[in-house]
């Protein structure tokens, strides 16, 4: 699995990889997985409907959520501003 972060004009940046199977990878990957979502990030999985091929993300807030058979987890910073800010 890939941890990547997405930065607006610079594209994805890799910040971890690792086996989730194995305790050491899937320790460092919950750690950094966590550290992302600590700093205000999204985090998504790209997912296709095997039926229709259209794809989207599933936002994910916990480790865990993350389907067994994901490739990569993508973070995107927040969009600023938006409904209550002030």
């Amino acid at each position: 699995m890939r941890l990547l972060r997405m930065m607006p004009g610079y594209g994805e940046t890799l910040i971890a990889e690792g086996d989730p199977a194995l305790a050491a990878d899937r320790d460092a990957l919950v750690a950094e997985f966590r550290r992302q979502l600590d700093e205000g990030m999204w985090a998504g999985v790209p997912v296709e409907d095997p039926a229709t091929g259209r794809r989207e993300a599933l936002l994910v807030t916990d480790f865990d959520q993350i389907p067994a058979t994901a490739e990569r987890v993508l973070f995107w910073p927040r969009a600023m501003g938006g409904a209550g800010a002030g």
